[in-house]
């Protein structure tokens, strides 16, 4: 069984997509992790991010750099977003994230382009979400938790662009697939969020 899960920037998807690999024992991979990835290399190769040549070329990251733990930070995620416009950074990691998806046994996978370009024959696709100021409040919380001084405002001007760079790109946008059930989770505590996930995915793969 392949679960892809679609959403934006502190949408939930991805507490989301490791509860529901939990509950249902599949592998699970973060496809966003790749493309901060990518983006943190193009930073330690001090190259420009909105460069396709050398964005392509940081596509080619050593496997070790996955367990930078830099890749969470805000500024990487920006570069992230940035890089990942570029239609050959993304062909780069199409087969990588393909051949996880088809793992024997199956997989959740979440990003941004899962059940339209990755995996479209997934059997359960959501698009979780949330409103900007939800989701500046909770990527807040957790800056604050870490000592990280930033303002709400900041945050939310921050998400609203990546947004529009993900909504706008032309390879692979960010948006709710065909047949994808669709969960906001703005006013949802994450236990709640996530039994909703649960049940949304045993309604789509329950036999007909």
């Amino acid at each position: 069984m392949i679960i892809a899960i679609d959403g934006p920037t502190a949408s939930g998807k991805g507490t989301i997509a490791k509860a529901l690999a939990a509950h249902y024992g599949l592998a699970h991979l973060d496809t966003g992790l790749l493309y901060r990835a990518v983006g943190r290399q193009v930073w330690l190769s001090r190259g420009n991010p909105d460069d396709p040549d050398a964005a392509l070329a940081a596509a080619s990251f050593p496997e070790s750099l996955l367990e930078d733990e830099a890749l969470r930070s805000e500024e990487t995620g920006a570069l992230a977003s940035r890089v990942s416009v570029h239609p050959a950074v993304r062909a780069a990691l199409l087969a990588r994230q393909q051949a996880f998806a088809r793992q024997p046994g199956g997989a959740v996978l979440d990003g941004r382009d899962i059940a339209t370009v990755i995996a479209p024959e997934a059997e359960a696709k959501l698009f979780v979400t949330a409103s900007v100021a939800a989701r500046a409040l909770r990527r807040w919380t957790e800056m604050q938790r870490r000592g990280e001084t930033v303002t709400r405002e900041a945050i939310e001007a921050d998400l609203a662009a990546r947004d529009e760079r993900d909504r706008t790109r032309a390879a692979a946008p960010l948006r709710q697939a065909e047949g994808a059930a669709l969960l906001d989770t703005s006013a949802l505590p994450i236990e709640a969020a996530i039994a909703a996930a649960i049940a949304l995915v045993e309604q789509q793969v329950a036999p007909q």
